[in-house]
């Protein structure tokens, strides 16, 4: 490996090199920006929550689930309203990321992603404002016990997921479900609500950093974007026809088969033997990261970017049909199929995994699943998580990251399983 000492302005293929730099600062910017100001509303409205309930006020336990609504209700002054609002900033970071990359890749003169990341744009705002209209909303659900105390506990069991989300590229989904509804007794619906934002509060927190930190791979995030995002739409679409259990079987099985070729290269620190397909040279996808541990810039190339698109509508689809952020098929997909580096694909899949799950946020919201009292703490919670887990994985070697992501993936498979078998 060639020892390139680390600076902004390494050798890139495509572009000019300072653009370049500057679009990862203000993707950057912009993620830790919605972050910022999605926790500041959302405390606000849980401080206000409680603070009417001290003085005897019994706040309305009903929540909006439209934007009407939660215009209406920030007018009537609803702490609901408020907390819901804060949620949304969130919910629409990963929008205002991709509206915002388009600007960037256009100052770029970079007509190829122009179009693509429009593209991308245009599959969110068809599943935001048109599928998620047509579905409606069948019925709120709420959970038993909303005291100050079980929230602070949701809160602090989140830190976790975010930790481990942001580490192995994870959504935290697959923690945040079964903690919610075992432990706290959520129900099953709205913990997969729960679920959609720590996925979405993962990726902008911890992207935030790897962005910033030239980790992510932008090119290749946004490329495979589409299908994600056409995957996540169509599994909303269908996840209501289709029986949960099987899914969940079906999905654990897949997830355990897929695991067996990176357990064969578990000992591997960087891919050995890769050469650019065509479509890597004309989507300008190899680039290099900066390893801190070994103090150097690594330069790597991209393998078999058709079979990883399609591996990628596959985990879109499975984040659609189960509500979670299917990070582990991601990773496998970049690691296995195109053959990046570990740090890459994780990096890369936290970028993407924010816009999977925007693409059936709006779906999900306008159900009537995302309880604000649930959904807060969660949020919360989970970004402090990942910018803790986005600290830590920039010094951790590429072997080291494959040996806690290999349990990720046996913990997630079971879970599914058990999920489907009707155990939890």
């Amino acid at each position: 490996m060639p020892n390139v000492t680390i600076n902004d302005k390494t050798p890139r293929l495509g572009s000019d090199d300072g653009l370049i730099r500057k679009t990862e600062l203000v993707i950057s910017g912009v993620l830790r920006g919605g972050v910022l100001l999605s926790v500041t509303v959302i405390l606000a409205g849980v401080c206000y929550y409680y603070a009417l309930r001290l003085l005897g006020r019994v706040p309305s336990a009903t929540f909006p689930d439209n934007l009407a609504e939660v215009y209406a209700g920030l007018k009537a002054a609803e702490p609901m309203a408020v907390i819901t609002a804060g949620l949304l900033v969130l919910l629409a970071t990963p929008v205002l990321r991709v509206v915002v990359s388009i600007a960037a890749f256009a100052i770029e003169k970079d007509r190829t992603y122009v179009i693509i990341t429009s593209i991308v744009l245009a599959i969110l705002l068809f599943s935001i404002f048109g599928i998620g209209t047509y579905l409606g909303r069948p019925g709120l659900t709420s959970m038993p016990d909303n005291s100050f105390g079980v929230l602070v506990f949701i809160a602090l069991s989140s830190v976790f997921a975010g930790f481990v989300g942001a580490l192995a590229g994870l959504g935290g989904g697959v923690f945040i479900v079964p903690i919610l509804t075992l432990v706290f007794h959520v129900p099953f619906a709205t913990a997969i609500g729960a679920s959609i934002v720590s996925v979405i509060a993962t990726s902008s927190g911890a992207a935030a950093v790897y962005v910033r930190d030239r980790m992510t791979n932008l090119r290749v995030g946004m490329f495979l974007e589409i299908a994600t995002t056409a995957g996540a739409v169509c599994g909303a679409l269908v996840s209501s026809m289709l029986d949960d259990t099987v899914l969940f079987i079906v999905f654990g099985v897949v997830l355990l088969l897929s695991a067996i070729p990176l357990i064969m290269r578990i000992g591997e620190e960087f891919p050995r033997g890769v050469k650019n397909d065509k479509w890597a040279g004309w989507l300008k996808l190899p680039g290099t990261y900066p390893d801190r541990r070994m103090h150097q810039d690594v330069p790597y190339h991209v393998a078999h970017v058709r079979i990883g698109f399609g591996m990628m509508y596959v985990a879109g689809l499975i984040s659609g049909l189960l509500g979670i952020g299917s990070g582990t098929f991601k990773v496998l997909a970049m690691d296995t199929a195109m053959r990046l580096p570990m740090k890459v694909s994780t990096t890369t899949s936290n970028f993407m995994i924010g816009v999977t799950a925007a693409a059936s946020a709006g779906i999900f919201f306008q159900r009537g699943d995302m309880d604000p009292m649930i959904a807060a703490p969660v949020a919360i919670g989970v970004l402090g998580g990942s910018m803790l887990g986005a600290k830590t994985l920039s010094r951790m070697s590429n072997v080291r990251l494959k040996k806690v992501f290999v349990p990720m993936i046996f913990l997630v498979a079971l879970s599914m399983l058990a999920r489907g078998l009707g155990w939890m």
